[in-house]
């Protein structure tokens, strides 16, 4: 991790979140990802830590920090393990963070103490079959039936949705006008609700241990009050949502493509092959140096964002660019990693072979590399 850059503050954080991660969540990654169970003791001390909190206020139990602290903590997690990193990325960015923003007196004290203190988890429905880089073309009904919102739809891929602390999922639902000019709302669904069924967990092929489910709505009835935010700025919302949301994936990114290449470093090493160590082989050094490049250009990215961000100044464009940038770092890293590695690249044991099947994902979640192309292109007013 280069802390060139870093405030003393975010220098000591950093190495805080590099030691748990060493400690606590690297040595327990293979078999949770082999099991396909989210560790939710884990869960639980990332908690007590403070991270879940980071870029909240203290008066509902946050840490007073900022986004840029949060995605020091989520890069630095995913080093050793996507799916712990995503399981806070997700409970900030989706489960946490709307409520703050859009949430009503009484809707934050009820609800951000738990989620930030990492007592419970939240998550956000808002793709469905019909509906996903196309967020807009949104099914799922919400319609008011005697002080009731009554939801009926679909959601799929949902992250935090089905572990035993979430406590609720947060749905995009359309809650009126015409075909043309659709009003889409967000309400706060909580767990248990009649009519709300988590359905079994996807068979994914990477974030194992992340906990993501399809949901259905069957005439499932909620407060007329759990309305998040106005009435029909849910899809308005939601995108400021998600850009934020970039620059955490973007963190995410750079993670792990700083772990595939501290893992290809150590192992060219250590590696000897016809009498000669993997490191001393030029190709080898010219590949390695290539995954340097790739985290830095994407650590960079992802750092000028949340500066942005956190400055309170326009930031869509570079957040596109810092997904865009840092997933394909991933993706490049981890094929190159694994090929390093061999035939142990191939093995699941090994965290270059689960970087490999995890970091696909980076390049379609919270927006395809395509959206963010097109997100670029409107910003050159060429699109």
């Amino acid at each position: 991790m280069d802390h060139h850059n870093l405030n003393e503050d975010e220098r000591d954080l950093a190495r805080m979140v590099r030691e748990f991660a060493e400690e606590v969540v690297a040595p327990r990654a293979y078999e949770a990802d082999r099991s396909k169970t989210l560790p939710l003791d884990v869960v639980a001390q990332m908690g007590e830590l403070g991270l879940f909190g980071l870029p909240f206020p203290e008066d509902h139990g946050g840490q007073g920090g900022d986004y840029f602290a949060l995605c020091l903590a989520i890069e630095g997690l995913a080093r050793v393990d996507q799916s712990i990193a995503i399981t806070l990325e997700a409970g900030v960015s989706l489960g946490a963070m709307p409520v703050h923003r859009f949430g009503t007196e009484e809707q934050k004290a009820q609800l951000l103490p738990d989620l930030l203190a990492g007592r419970a988890l939240a998550a956000f429905g808002l793709t469905e079959p019909e509906a996903g880089s196309d967020a807009g073309a949104t099914r799922t009904t919400a319609r008011l039936d005697g002080g009731e919102w009554v939801i009926n739809g679909t959601k799929q891929f949902i992250t935090n949705s089905g572990t035993d602390i979430t406590r609720f999922v947060t749905v995009t639902a359309v809650t009126g006008g015409s075909e043309g000019r659709r009003e889409i709302s967000t309400i706060i669904v909580p767990s248990g609700t009649p009519g709300f069924t988590v359905e079994p967990a996807y068979d994914k092929v990477g974030w194992h241990a992340s906990d993501t489910h399809p949901l259905t709505f069957s005439d499932a009835r909620v407060p007329e009050a759990n309305l998040l935010g106005e009435r029909g700025r849910g899809f308005a919302n939601f995108l400021h949502i998600l850009d934020e949301g970039r620059i955490a994936i973007a963190a995410l990114a750079t993670g792990a493509a700083e772990g595939c290449l501290e893992a290809a470093v150590d192992y060219s090493r250590s590696r000897v092959v016809f009498g000669e160590t993997l490191a001393s082989r030029q190709g080898i050094q010219f590949t390695i140096a290539r995954m340097q490049q790739r985290v830095h250009g994407a650590r960079l990215a992802w750092h000028h964002a949340a500066r942005l961000r956190d400055a309170g100044l326009p930031f869509k464009q570079e957040a596109a660019i810092a997904k865009l940038t840092s997933s394909d770092a991933a993706m490049d890293n981890a094929r190159d990693a694994t090929q390093i590695f061999g035939g142990n690249g191939f093995m699941n044991e090994y965290p270059v072979a689960r970087h490999y099947r995890d970091s696909k994902i980076l390049e379609i979640g919270e927006g395809t590399s395509e959206v963010q192309l097109l997100v670029i292109a409107r910003s050159l007013g060429i699109a």
